[in-house]
């Protein structure tokens, strides 16, 4: 199930995350190396290959210029089990906080989602196949068996229902007419499997091992509680096939076999991005809460490194894990982490801030731009929306002058400043179908100007 990596060039992954993210083509460099060394490890002999480690990689940057976007991108294409934490909820122990074990275990918890579906999608066929069945019957229950058997006959096989050739073709009729969705509507009484929501627990801290320990307990609640019985409900057909064919998969599943391809998917190519590492970055004789920071640095060390963490699925190495920290660094700077972790992050990229003209080319060019978004959204209303071409470049320039007068918070200042422009007609746009809008310089202006005019209130605003 786990099958091998994506054999993409560094040339093609830089390619795909253009197509998402704008400039910043020395960071989309590195990840695709970082990528294709994966590829390139799988093909060396099995002996060297343990010995090859990930050249993990720190990128600096502002917030809001695609750090995250970068690593969540790069994932994506590879598909490679992904896992986002914060270094700011990790302390070390007799600090309130996160064990640093649980980003191994989130991300095997990925890991087994990933592989899990992946295993459901292929059994999919043969599940809708049982579940049209298991209706059929009910709709059309089969003939009883006619006759009674010799004494003292052992039946290792249940005799089948003799069906005639009406019977037969009748049958065949129905599952056309149930393939073509024209019995959808009949109600059917089924049996599902009943399911119990219960609070999570957090009864036990965040000592390693305890989070599957509180897991366990729960599950096993659940199933006392009535988990996993079964009841009757009436449903309409569409709605019992979807219960049927998706209990009907999960029994074709081996979850065992799940289990074992998730640990090696997670073992082999998860990637961990660790963001805001550089608010850890403090060293030692500070006062207060920066006490813990090189203890949490100390912490997450092992980790990186390469070692064994317990998960509820079984025991997972962390050796060919690839790490990709981010930070701002504004007032520390890599230098300033422990040399120890310094020296397992080898590759660090610099961001550049973006600019106006980034900007414009974020609100034209991505496959999931704003322009796009909004106009999708507004459609759906029978509103049209046109942005010009000098609309797009106050827009940008707007956002631009803000993210430099007020916080920088990047290509995320854009999300404000559209919202704002385009509030009226996100407003009144039930009201307005067949309308047409463009949003050009004279309206960009007209609705923001006044804002920006007044600084204390922009603050606020934009």
């Amino acid at each position: 199930m786990t099958g091998e990596l994506r054999s993409f060039t560094p040339r093609e992954i830089v390619s795909e995350l253009d197509r998402y993210i704008v400039g910043q083509n020395d960071a989309k460099r590195a990840v695709a190396i970082a990528l294709r060394n994966r590829w390139r490890r799988q093909q060396v002999e099995p002996k060297l290959r343990e010995e090859i480690s990930p050249k993990n990689i720190i990128l600096m940057g502002p917030t809001g210029c695609g750090k995250t976007e970068i690593a969540r991108r790069l994932a994506k294409l590879a598909d490679a089990p992904f896992v986002k934490v914060e270094a700011t909820k990790f302390t070390e122990v007799g600090y309130v906080g996160r064990d640093v074990d649980s980003m191994v275990r989130d991300l095997v918890e990925a890991s087994v989602k990933m592989v899990r579906a992946q295993a459901l999608e292929l059994v999919n066929a043969k599940a809708q196949a049982i579940a049209e069945d298991i209706v059929l019957d009910i709709l059309m229950p089969r003939p009883p068996v006619s006759g009674r058997l010799p004494v003292n006959t052992t039946v290792f096989e249940e005799p089948e229902a003799t069906t005639t050739s009406s019977e037969e073709a009748s049958r065949e009729k129905m599952r056309d007419m149930l393939r073509e969705g024209k019995l959808n509507d009949r109600e059917v009484m089924i049996e599902v499997r009943q399911t119990v929501a219960m609070p999570m627990m957090q009864m036990f801290g965040s000592a390693s091992g305890m989070e599957d320990m509180a897991s366990g307990i729960q599950e096993a609640l659940q199933n006392a509680m009535g988990g996993g019985r079964k009841k009757k409900r009436k449903v309409k057909v569409s709605e019992a096939l979807e219960l049927i064919a998706a209990e009907e998969a999960q029994k074709l599943v081996d979850m065992e076999q799940v289990h074992r391809d998730a640990i090696e998917r997670a073992e082999q190519s998860g990637i961990i991005f660790v963001d805001e590492i550089d608010k850890i970055a403090g060293r030692e004789g500070g006062r207060g809460p920066d006490v813990s920071r090189e203890g949490v640095q100390r912490d997450i060390l092992p980790i990186v490194e390469g070692s064994s963490v317990s998960t509820k699925y079984g025991i997972v190495r962390t050796d060919h894990v690839l790490f990709i920290a981010a930070g701002a660094f504004h007032i520390s700077k890599p230098s300033d982490l422990i040399p120890e972790l310094q020296g397992r992050f080898p590759i660090r990229v610099e961001l550049n801030s973006l600019t106006e003209d980034d900007f414009i080319r974020i609100l034209k060019e991505p496959e999931n731009s704003l322009v796009k978004q909004y106009t999708a959204l507004m459609s759906t209303e029978k509103v049209s929306i046109e942005f010009s071409d000098d609309g797009l470049k106050e827009i940008a320039k707007i956002a631009a002058k803000v993210n430099a007068s007020q916080e920088n918070i990047g290509a995320r200042r854009l999300y404000t400043v559209m919202e704002r422009l385009l509030d009226e007609e996100s407003f009144n746009a039930p009201d307005r179908g067949g309308d047409k809008v463009v949003v050009d310089q004279n309206l960009v202006k007209s609705r923001l100007a006044p804002i920006l005019q007044d600084e204390d209130l922009s603050k606020f605003i934009l």
